[in-house]
């Protein structure tokens, strides 16, 4: 028996003019929410990639001093990357999963394909051998 979704609200901000995406639109396994998950922390990282360059410049070389001398730094890149933290951030990110769902369904199927080809090929290579080993 299914059971229905609760009601969601509908995000506007999709890149895609006029297109609504569920808030949630179906429960995600574990492994998927990592996924998700994965992608929202790269594009906070992506958007902070000059803070997180800055600091990590800063604390290169440096030990117990990197806590003094790279403080400035440190809370630039904390405070871009808070500011990119959200909701909102999330919904992007599993909404560029559902987006990409596709593409990697293609690609599961298009490695199968060639799997099941090697195996036929195996098969047809072997299956000479046994003949000839056969007579």
């Amino acid at each position: 028996m299914a059971m229905a979704l609760p009601p969601t609200e509908p995000i506007t901000d999709t890149g895609l003019p006029g297109k609504k995406i569920p808030r949630n639109p179906t429960p995600l396994s574990a492994p998927q929410e990592q996924q998700v998950r994965d992608l929202y922390y790269k594009n906070v990282r992506e958007k902070c990639a000059d803070e997180i360059k800055d600091f990590a410049a800063c604390a290169m070389g440096r030990t117990i001093t990197m806590v003094f001398k790279c403080r400035p730094q440190k809370l630039a890149m904390n405070n871009c990357m808070l500011k990119y933290q959200g909701h909102e951030e999330m919904d992007k990110a599993r909404a560029e999963w559902f987006r990409l769902a596709g593409e990697r369904k293609r690609q599961r199927e298009e490695e199968e394909r060639r799997l099941q080809e090697n195996r036929k090929l195996k098969r047809e290579w072997w299956g000479d051998f046994e003949k000839r080993d056969g007579q």
